[in-house]
């Protein structure tokens, strides 16, 4: 089936797949060989995985790189060229015998990927991006302290806007929202923004008529971490923003959890300076100092003291270490990367982590974790719904 350039939507008979999306276990990139049952679509992901990242290659560079044959990748290859995903870019310039080989790449500028981030806490973000995470146009819309059904009808107008934006194809739509999204793209529960239940996933799809997919934001951002910054082996995000949640990646795929609230350590209570018997209270947990806004509150109200903000950021970076300590030591991450506002995070705060990250660790197993901000700046949730959609829907990342 070629791309249609006179439809906004492309293979979107794969969005009701009921193995597309951000599946809990499936690592996100395809390496070797499967199963009969299961080659095909397999070594379909596996062609354009290895186009995606390496591109300008020949039909037999495809074949050693994937172990496939060259009947398979030929085959492949034809079909995808058919659909408007691969192109061929002409004869590769060599002093090699024989007939030169026809360099392959993936059609890079045949769709287009909308990327919505709601994880701020003064605005929505939204872009249209191309396949390589670049944006080529971008929305933003207040939040002005919106919720419930408001702040939905607002992600719906964003949403809206941003497809009038485009200028081909739409592979998909990716949606980062703060709080716990399970497997349908449901906003379980997203006290900022007053979600509970929220059907998103399926509330923007009706309006839009493509596929969708939603997940959260800290997960979204990992992906972004994962697909073009290059992190490498077990790590967890920690994105700060309207509240604080963490994201994890291992083993090559993402850690959900038994009811989809893994990494959500915005809630943990470290506030326990009253001992071990201290009871649970929201206001010493980990949002009460590291949220944006409650951070941002106490830098104002030093400042208006005349004290530096020194100390302020300096408390909520060991508080933010006190809970990430238990998390390194249990699953030995390699990389714990923060993302946030860097005039808050990047400084006095980064390092107070890591200090308390190396007084509650292991010498020699745990503390060498390497802890860094992201490279990605602000539009880290926008780039990772790149990630997201190509990987449900073409199984590359």
């Amino acid at each position: 089936m070629a791309i249609d350039q006179g439809t906004r939507s492309t293979h979107s008979e794969r969005a009701a797949a009921p193995d597309r999306g951000l599946v809990p276990g499936r690592a996100l990139r395809p390496r070797t060989k499967v199963l009969p049952e299961h080659a095909r679509g397999h070594n379909r992901s596996l062609v354009l995985q290895s186009l995606y990242r390496s591109g300008r290659v020949s039909r037999a560079d495809l074949a050693r790189t994937t172990g496939l044959t060259r009947v398979t990748i030929s085959d492949l290859v034809g079909e995808l060229i058919a659909e408007g995903l691969v192109v061929e870019l002409g004869q590769r310039d060599d002093a090699r015998p024989g007939k030169p080989a026809v360099l392959l790449d993936v059609n890079r500028g045949a769709t287009q990927i909308i990327g919505v981030d709601l994880s701020e806490h003064a605005v929505f973000r939204g872009a249209v991006l191309d396949m390589d995470g670049r944006i080529l146009a971008a929305v933003e819309v207040e939040l002005a302290g919106s919720r419930g059904e408001e702040a939905t009808e607002k992600v719906l107008a964003l949403v809206d806007r941003l497809v009038e934006a485009t200028t081909a194809p739409v592979l998909g739509v990716g949606i980062g929202s703060p709080g716990i999204v399970d497997a349908e793209g449901t906003v379980a529960a997203a006290p900022n923004l007053g979600w509970v239940d929220e059907p998103l996933q399926q509330r923007v799809a009706a309006r839009t008529g493509l596929p969708v997919f939603v997940a959260n934001d800290a997960n979204v951002a990992v992906l972004a971490e994962h697909g073009f910054a290059d992190a490498q082996g077990d790590m967890m995000l920690v994105k700060v923003g309207h509240g604080v949640g963490s994201g994890l990646l291992v083993a090559g795929a993402l850690v959900f959890g038994s009811r989809f609230a893994a990494g959500e350590i915005g809630q943990v209570m470290v506030g326990t300076d009253g001992g071990p018997e201290a009871p649970y209270d929201r206001e010493r947990c980990l949002e009460a100092w590291l949220a944006v806004p409650r951070l941002e509150s106490r830098v104002a109200a030093a400042a208006a003291k005349g004290e530096p903000a020194g100390p302020v950021l300096r408390e909520a970076g060991q508080r933010l270490g006190v809970a990430l300590a238990p998390i390194v030591g249990a699953l030995n991450l390699s990389e714990v990367v923060l993302s946030g506002p860097e005039e808050l995070i990047d400084g006095v705060l980064l390092e107070a982590v890591g200090e308390t990250l190396r007084n509650r660790t292991m010498a020699g197993f745990h503390s060498g974790v390497m802890l860094r901000m992201t490279s990605l700046g602000r539009d880290i949730v926008l780039r990772g719904c790149v990630v997201m959609v190509l990987s449900a829907q073409l199984g590359v990342s």
